[in-house]
């Protein structure tokens, strides 16, 4: 044990834990001590509490010197913990390759905080000072150096500096700055300050920093102050009185409540001459309280050997740092390796490690969106105006300036949580939205930006322009310091950025948290492409999945079908009444639909407008609704419906004014479109089972897939109704079909819909704005899309009985597949919560749009009209459910079985003659067990009997419509 550490433990055993005496009265047991005993019975007895204190504030180097004191070494199972260093190190000293300094680095990095015994531990404080009071002062001095020769502890060292000098020069007290920073811009830190010749190291070190961990005293530049003046002119200064010198700083002394009298301080040097700290002597104790020429040249020699100490302590722990370093990189690249399905997690990973070694308040990652993937919506180079399909291309973003950097997705980790999240620019957009300006610059300049909040650094931003901060940017919200680091992938494009703010102690970022950053950023960059590279081929198999089902279910329209179509005379939209907002298909045939919907084409004139080869026009029409599925509700039926609302809406409703050639043909393409190869499931049963859909596109799952098969048929050959378009005006109609589609997921209304109302409210909006017409829009898509709640009762009634039957398959098939309850509106045990339903439907989806609408152009009234119509119907039958389920039902014969008709038997309802018809290859199944099924189309079942409820629960769906509905 060092004179020092005797000194310490001297001290020490006056803090110790008090030892519990019985004779004390229990009273006593409230004191401010707590008992040791006490703790040891309670963690004992505790054991589980014990376990989980340890696990959560127990330091590497505490689980580190358990193992060595119990024999087990270092744990070669800890990679998260910084001590399992060693491993690596243990195994290359026993396979033979050992040096001199092995054992000596191996218990530095063990247990570097371990004390030496010898045999100086026997000697008490006052005994260790008459034995240095008797020591000449060359016999003393060498005894101080040997004191300080083997302590590569920076921490240690410093404070045996520093009480060794106050013995040697009978100082009061001392402080000692270390050196940080580059050339030109040098700074010292206060390492430890006002250290006592019998304090303990501990309590230096936490009186150097405050309650949060930051230093108590602010870098000091060189050339400011005593310290800066000796660390600039590395000359001693001796100062008699401090309060007369004007480099002194009284401040300090206000804050601390001591007086400061006497100052001696000197510099530190390496055996380069550099300055690498500053020690400080304060109020000598004896004579006429001043230092004298002899204590400054025994300050000088002793502080030779001190920087020969301190040089070699910091090397050694820059060896530390470094080994540390290495031994996290080759995690990550464990890490990298390992986590390949998942890009969250292995940010999560990285950050968590790159938190761990550099000690910052936030870490943060940025993902630029460096490719633009939207299909079909790149100009090519080579485009043949007269090609009939506009294949997509893939071109990678580049970025002039700031302002256009788009950030996907940002990682953040907080000093204070143990969860990396992703927030929004909108959370980062107040007090931390410089750190978004520096990211974008990062990503603009490909060049690591270091930014240390200073009064100069912000002076020339503003001047200069730097990262495009705004000029009325607040100051105070550049204060903080922030290094940002570019992440490379392989082609050395920037694909990221790596972002430290505010490094603990209040220190600035130096060159070593660069170069530890950038490394990081290397393996960063490595991680994210090898995750990126896999996810994409997950995709490539997802897509492969849904094309192999797509093209084996869909095919392009054929000629002859199409001929047929060009031959036939198309009857006027008088005849169809299409111009009606009343317009219903059941009474067209499929051929009819068709027909329809060339008319809607023709009436407009856009099959003029856009020089549209009249073959080309019907085979797409042919095509798309070939590409729908014979599902219940979401049909072709569904489709041409919609297209014929926003038919009525631009001319009967006289909207048409407020849209170009472009939007008005892109609104009539994405109606018809926008449920294309609907399988009659939401997005979210997508997402529960999985699919390939689900996995191809995270949000609005159908809705992209939708859009995506639009494009596949308008670049099928012979399809394309866009042919003779410039790219300008292709790119243009795309972008318009795309968002009008994306439009029609109720999520997405449900964001937009209160700009929307905002916007309306205003009182007169500007429909000329692009993103104002945007809105208006994807409004009318949705407000098209539930159209059918506009319609006369009849219709409307039939309509919502179709999206119930389909509904109810999906709630079948949760039941079946996924052994889940539906939702109520899904599940066919709760059909008759129908009425009330609706009506919820209605309030919150369809006024709205409809009121506001009605705002933009009162010629729609018709719908919401209509809309609240059906809303009193509907409210009627919620308020009557009992007289719902008894009430009479019209079978085909049109007859009303009357319930006296309908006789009760033993708790069995007999019906007599009573017919209902199932679609052909379909098969149901009564509660009861009974099976039904059809052969032929003509074929009529007879349902002799059945239970009261199963009567009650199949009877609305016996009503016989224009077409079969499934039992």
């Amino acid at each position: 044990m060092s004179l020092t550490d005797i000194v310490a433990d001297s001290k020490m055993a006056e803090l110790e834990i008090v030892e519990e005496d019985p004779n004390v009265d229990e009273m006593q047991s409230t004191t401010e001590h707590i008992r040791e005993s006490t703790v040891s019975t309670y963690l004992s007895e505790h054991a589980r509490f014990a376990r989980q204190w340890f696990i959560r504030y127990a330091t590497p180097d505490m689980v580190s010197e358990w193992l060595v004191g119990h024999g087990y070494g270092p744990d070669p199972e800890m990679p998260e913990n910084l001590s399992s260093l060693t491993d690596s190190y243990a195994k290359a000293t026993h396979s033979g390759r050992n040096s001199v300094t092995s054992e000596l680095f191996q218990d530095m990095v063990v247990c570097p905080k371990k004390k030496k015994q010898n045999m100086s531990n026997n000697l008490s404080r006052k005994e260790l000072q008459q034995h240095l009071k008797s020591l000449k002062e060359p016999d003393l001095l060498m005894e101080l150096i040997r004191d300080i020769a083997n302590e590569l502890d920076v921490d240690t060292l410093c404070h045996k500096i520093l009480v060794n000098v106050s013995i040697l020069t009978n100082s009061d007290r001392g402080s000692l700055f270390l050196a940080k920073g580059p050339r030109g811009s040098r700074y010292l830190v206060a390492k430890l300050f006002d250290v006592t010749p019998d304090s303990v190291l501990q309590d230096a070190l936490d009186a150097a920093v405050d309650e949060e961990g930051e230093s108590r005293i602010p870098p000091i530049p060189f050339g400011v102050g005593i310290a800066g003046h000796v660390a600039l002119t590395k000359e001693c200064v001796n100062i008699k009185d401090a309060y007369q010198d004007p480099r002194f700083n009284k401040d300090i002394d206000t804050r601390t409540g001591y007086r400061t009298v006497s100052v001696m301080c000197q510099p530190i040097l390496n055996f380069q001459g550099d300055v690498i700290g500053v020690a400080q002597c304060i109020n000598k104790v004896t004579g006429d309280h001043q230092f004298t020429e002899q204590d400054q040249e025994v300050f000088r020699k002793y502080l030779t050997f001190c920087g020969i100490g301190v040089q070699n302590a910091q090397l050694f722990e820059m060896s530390v740092r470094e080994f540390k370093r290495n031994q996290l990189l080759l995690s990550l690249a464990k890490s990298i390796f390992e986590e390949t399905s998942s890009l969250d997690r292995l940010i999560n990973k990285i950050m968590v490690k790159v938190e761990e070694l550099l000690q910052c308040e936030k870490c943060r990652v940025y993902l630029v969106d460096t490719e633009q993937e939207d299909l079909v919506l790149q100009r090519l180079d080579n485009f043949d105006e007269k090609s009939s399909s506009l294949p997509p291309i893939f071109k990678p973003r580049k970025f002039s300036k700031p302002q256009d950097v788009i950030f996907t997705t940002i990682f953040e980790l907080r000093r204070d949580e143990q969860e990396v999240r992703q927030p929004s620019l909108k959370d980062l957009s107040g007090s931390e939205a410089a750190h978004v300006y520096f990211a974008r610059h990062v990503v603009a300049t490909e060049q690591t930006f270091n930014w240390s909040g200073t009064d100069d650094e912000i002076k020339v931003v503003r001047k200069s322009n730097i990262a495009a901060v705004p000029p009325d940017f607040p100051s105070e919200k550049l204060k903080s310091r922030i290094l940002s680091i570019p992440i490379f992938n392989s082609e050395n494009k920037v694909i990221g950025v790596a972002q430290l703010v505010n490094k603990s102690k209040g220190q600035i970022f130096t060159d070593c948290d660069i170069n530890t950053l950038e490394a990081f950023s290397i393996f960063c960059g490595l991680g994210i492409y090898n995750t990126q590279m896999y996810e994409n081929a997950s995709k490539l198999m997802a897509k492969q999945k849904v094309a192999l089902e797509v093209l084996s279910y869909h095919a392009s329209s054929s000629l002859e079908e199409t001929k047929k179509l060009m031959t036939t005379p198309i009857p006027t939209g008088e005849t169809f009444k299409l111009y009606s907002f009343h317009f219903s298909d059941f009474h067209l045939s499929d051929d009819d639909t068709c027909q329809a919907a060339l008319r809607m084409f023709i009436d407009l004139d856009l099959i003029t407008k856009f020089r549209i080869p009249y073959q080309v026009m019907c085979r797409w029409i042919l095509s798309v609704k070939k590409n729908y599925r014979p599902v219940i509700y979401h049909n072709w039926r569904h489709a041409l419906n919609v297209t014929q609302t926003v038919f009525s809406m631009l001319l009967t409703g006289q909207m048409k004014d407020l849209f170009t050639d472009i939007e008005i043909m892109a609104l009539l393409v994405a109606c018809l479109c926008h449920d294309l190869d609907h399988r009659g499931t939401n997005n979210s049963f997508q997402t529960k089972i999985e699919s390939p859909l689900a996995i191809l596109y995270s949000t609005s799952t159908m809705e992209h897939h939708h859009f995506d098969q639009c494009v596949m048929i308008l670049n099928s050959e012979g399809n394309n109704i866009f042919q003779f378009l410039s790219p300008e005006e292709y790119k243009s109609i795309i972008s318009v079909v795309e968002s009008a589609i994306l439009s029609t997921d109720l999520a997405l209304y449900f964001k937009k819909k209160d700009s929307f109302l905002n916007l309306v409210k205003s009182g007169d909006p500007d429909w000329t704005n692009p993103q104002n017409k945007e809105l208006l829009r994807g409004m009318m898509m949705t407000a098209c899309d539930v159209s059918a709640i506009c319609k006369p009762w009849e219709v409307q009634r039939k309509v919502a009985e179709l999206v119930a039957g389909e509904f109810f398959q999906q709630g079948d098939l949760e039941k079946e597949r996924l052994k889940e309850q539906p939702i109520a509106m899904m599940d066919r045990d709760k059909k008759d919560e129908l009425p009330a339903m609706q009506v919820g439907f209605i309030d919150c989806i369809c006024l709205p749009v409809y009121e506001a609408l009605v705002e933009v152009q009162p010629e729609l009234n018709p719908l919401l009209q209509g809309c609240l119509e059906n809303r009193k119907n509907w409210q009627a039958l919620a308020n009557d459910k009992h007289k719902k389920e008894t009430e009479l039902f019209t079978f085909r014969n049109g007859t009303n079985k009357k319930s006296e008709n309908n006789r009760q038997l033993n708790g069995m309802v007999h019906l007599p003659q009573t017919v209902c018809y199932i679609p052909d290859n379909s098969r149901g199944c009564f509660k009861d067990g009974r099976e039904i099924s059809r052969r032929s189309e003509k074929e009529e079942i007879f349902l002799p009997s059945c239970s009261i409820q199963t009567y009650k629960q199949r009877a609305p769906f016996w009503e016989s419509v224009h077409r079969p509905v499934t039992v």
